[in-house]
Formats: structure tokens, C-alpha cells, sequence
């Protein structure tokens, strides 16, 4: 396996949570020769499901595992804790430490209620959450923590989390991006520099990557090149089809006034697992966001049988399906009645990487010498390890190998199927983009 000095170029292919904080660990620990190639014209980048205007941040996961991660880290190095890192100066102005409203409502499936409670499993007897922890039993219980919810909320029932909240993704990762460009890091951004349309092998050595080929034919130099850009992982990468699909989940928000945005400050991130989640809104936009749950999109490629991201960004904008849209205003009409009959406005498919089992990939690729990395396999709760992520990526360039056997390459087990099944809280059946896919404007 080829060894990775410090000053040897390095190709980041991708500015989303991986290629960005990857960008700034690397910087940060000595390395002087590092470039982040993004196609979009600007960081963050849209085709990173980072930028976003929030999400969750909290330590509760069914699997404790991933709660010791958030609250602590695995490894053995000096580094932030996930929680505690969101509370350092470059990523403090961007975290809110509102709390978490983690309930299901009195039609949730049983489905619904085992997975919230296996959450709050993970949680309940750690001594970091010490009276941090509140049942919540009846709609009074909801109304003593957010007053401003003023629905019915019938059969609403979990707990609060006091020690949890969201962060400002996109402005997280802008953070990031300049923290990374102070300490060196070159970025190529647009379509003819920044996007990488193949990875180039030597000539004599086909298993080694010497370069990257960019959208208007240039070529540059590398010794190591790390992809990181979620779903499209298997267009650099096509071993990683089998391990990756292009997975969305859509979201709305509603317009508000500055009064109705003031008087919603503060409230907790509000989750009834059986219909969806909303934030406090934005206030410098006024925006109200709101996901629903359910199974997901695919985009499956027919003649690969591999699910891709849509080819354009235009083409996941505005698309709200309608059942998406029904449990979005029941959502409201249960909790905060005054906007279920308000429009719905900024709406599309968010896309991210999902793997069948919900676990990161976060390792070399098998046959190119230790001259490849894929980072990817986000699966909708990468952004929360936001402060510790590019140290993983950093350890396994150190330790020149995966030491954590969940992130490792996950072989030819091609999974078939659109693993709506596998991971308890994907309450829904996965359906395909094509089925929701708005009819094309007519042309006048």
C-alpha cells in the first residue's frame, strides 16, 4: 500500500460534510498540499445534503455505539468530542442548544413507538443526561417545555431531551470551508474546474490513481484522492454501486411574519416519529422548516439497476409528493394549528448516500493500493459528527488501515431491494423518483 506523505498533493473530490471537514483536519495536521474539487460554483455546495438551513443534533441512536461516538469518540487521539466540538468557537455561532421533543403521536404504529424508545434506551441511564431527561405523558406535559404548541396533540407521548438541538448546516459548513481555505486548501469550484468526471490510473501501475480529469479536460496531479461525494459515489467509484444508493426525503417550509417568528423562538426540535419534525424557524429568513417522515426515493438507473441522484439540481426543486404534503399538515393541525393551511414554500427531494445498514463507509478502496478513499454512506445522520469527522478520515491515513470494522469497504454484497426494511426507523415503503416526479411544464 502506497504511503501518504505530507507534502504529496491531495484530491478531495466533493465539498459536503466528508470532503469539507476532511479538507480542514487534514490542513490542521500538517498536510500543505490539499485541493477540494466541487462542480457546483459555490461552498457549500447544493448537491450536498448539508446545505440545508438545520439539523438535528443528538446523541440518542438505537445503537449505543453510536450515542458513546457522539458523546465521546472512539478513538484513542485528543479530539473534540462530536456534542462537545459543536460547543468550540468555529462551530458554537451555529449550534442551538434549543432541546429535543422526541414523541410519537396516539395513531403511531407500534413500529414507531419501539424504535423512540430504544432512542431514549441509549440515553436514560447515562450519566451525562442526569435530570436532563423529561417523560412527556400528556398534551400539559408538551405545553410546560414549548408553550407555543397549542394543538390538540392527541396521544402525543416520549421525552425531552434537554441536552440536544440542531445547527445551521449550511453556514456550519461555510465555517468550515473558510477555516479550510485559511490554512491552504485550494478549491476548484463550477462544472469545467471542480467537477472531477474520472479518476486517472497510472499507465504502468493500473491499480494507482496519479491524477484527477476535471469537467473541461484538465488534468492535475495526486497521490491519494479522497471521494467524497455521497450518492454519485459510484460514478468515480463503481465497485461502491453495490454498497450506496441515492437515497431523498422531501421538505417544506412555511413563510412566516417577524412576529410569528418571534413568538416561535426557542422551541425545542419538535420529532413525532410517526409523522415528522420541524426546528424554530430562521430568523433571518422567516422560514418554518418541515420534513415528514416515510421510506424515501430511489432513482434507479435501469440499465445498471443503481440509484443516482437526478442529473440537475432544477430537477428536485419544487417537489412535494401528496402524501408527503398530508403528513406534513397533519403534523401542524395536531401541534401548531395557526400554519396547516399555509402554503408550502421552498420545497424539493433532499438527496444523501444510504447504505442498507445505515453505517458510514470510510475506507480504502480495495485493488488501488492505498490510493483511493471513499468516504460515504452518510444515511441521513452524518451532519451531527460534523466537529469530528475529518479526524476519522485523518486516523486512517495515519493508521493506514480501517480499525472500526462498521466503516470498513463493504465488499461485493450488492443489496437488492430498496431497503425500506432494514433500519427500523425508515417508517414507509421506498418508492422510485419516477413515480413522484412532477409532469414537465407544457411549452407555450
Amino acid at each position: 500500500m502506497v504511503s501518504t506523505s505530507k507534502s504529496d498533493p491531495i484530491a478531495i473530490i466533493g465539498a459536503g460534510v466528508f470532503g469539507l471537514t476532511t479538507a480542514l483536519h487534514l490542513s490542521s495536521n500538517g498536510f500543505t498540499n490539499v485541493s477540494v474539487f466541487e462542480r457546483d460554483n459555490q461552498v457549500p455546495a447544493r448537491y450536498s445534503a448539508g446545505h440545508d438551513i438545520n439539523k438535528i443534533v443528538r446523541a440518542e441512536y438505537e445503537d449505543p455505539w453510536y450515542t458513546e461516538l457522539t458523546l465521546h469518540t472512539t478513538n484513542t487521539s485528543p479530539q473534540q468530542q462530536a456534542i462537545e466540538g459543536w460547543k468550540t468557537p468555529l462551530y458554537a455561532p451555529h449550534y442551538h442548544q434549543t432541546g429535543f421533543l422526541h414523541l410519537v403521536s396516539g395513531a403511531a404504529p407500534e413500529k414507531a413507538s419501539q424504535t423512540m424508545n430504544r432512542f431514549l434506551a441509549s440515553i436514560r441511564n447515562h450519566p451525562t443526561y442526569k435530570g436532563k431527561i423529561s417523560t412527556i405523558k400528556t398534551p400539559a406535559d408538551i405545553r410546560n417545555i414549548a408553550w407555543q404548541l397549542t394543538g390538540p396533540l392527541p396521544g402525543w407521548n416520549g421525552y425531552f431531551n434537554q441536552l440536544a438541538g440542531y445547527a445551521h448546516s449550511a453556514n456550519a459548513l461555510r465555517a468550515v470551508y473558510e477555516a479550510a481555505a485559511a490554512r491552504g486548501v485550494k478549491f476548484f469550484l463550477g462544472e469545467d474546474i471542480g467537477k472531477v468526471t474520472e479518476l486517472i490510473y497510472s499507465p504502468t501501475n493500473k491499480k494507482q490513481v496519479t491524477g484527477v480529469r476535471t469537467g473541461n479536460g484538465n488534468t492535475y496531479p495526486c497521490k491519494l484522492a479522497i471521494v467524497a461525494i455521497g450518492a454519485a459515489a459510484s460514478t468515480l467509484v463503481p465497485e461502491a454501486g453495490g454498497q450506496v444508493v441515492a437515497k431523498s426525503w422531501s421538505l417544506g417550509h412555511v413563510k412566516l411574519t417577524d412576529e410569528e417568528t418571534s413568538m416561535l423562538r426557542g422551541i425545542p426540535v419538535t420529532y413525532a416519529r410517526d409523522l415528522g419534525f420541524y426546528f424554530e424557524p430562521d430568523p433571518k429568513t422567516n422560514l418554518l422548516k418541515i420534513c415528514p417522515m416515510g421510506g424515501g426515493y430511489i432513482n434507479t438507473d435501469p440499465k445498471s439497476g443503481v440509484s443516482y441522484p437526478p442529473a440537475t439540481l432544477q430537477e428536485s426543486e419544487g417537489v412535494l409528493p401528496a402524501e408527503d404534503e398530508k403528513r406534513m399538515r397533519r403534523l401542524l393541525k395536531e401541534s401548531l394549528p395557526q400554519f396547516a393551511d399555509r402554503p408550502f414554500v421552498e420545497k424539493k427531494l433532499c438527496w444523501f448516500a444510504d447504505t442498507s445498514d445505515s453505517e458510514f463507509i470510510i475506507d480504502f478502496v480495495p485493488e488501488t493500493e492505498g490510493s483511493v478513499v471513499l468516504c460515504s454512506g452518510d444515511s441521513g445522520h452524518l451532519f451531527k459528527m460534523l466537529p469530528i469527522v475529518g479526524d476519522w478520515v485523518f486516523t486512517l491515513l495515519k493508521e493506514r488501515k480501517q480499525g472500526v470494522d462498521r466503516w470498513r469497504w463493504k465488499g461485493d454484497k450488492k443489496k437488492s431491494g430498496k431497503w425500506e426494511g432494514d433500519v427500523s426507523w425508515r417508517l414507509g415503503e421506498t418508492r422510485e423518483f419516477e413515480e413522484i416526479r412532477p409532469a414537465p411544464a407544457p411549452k407555450l
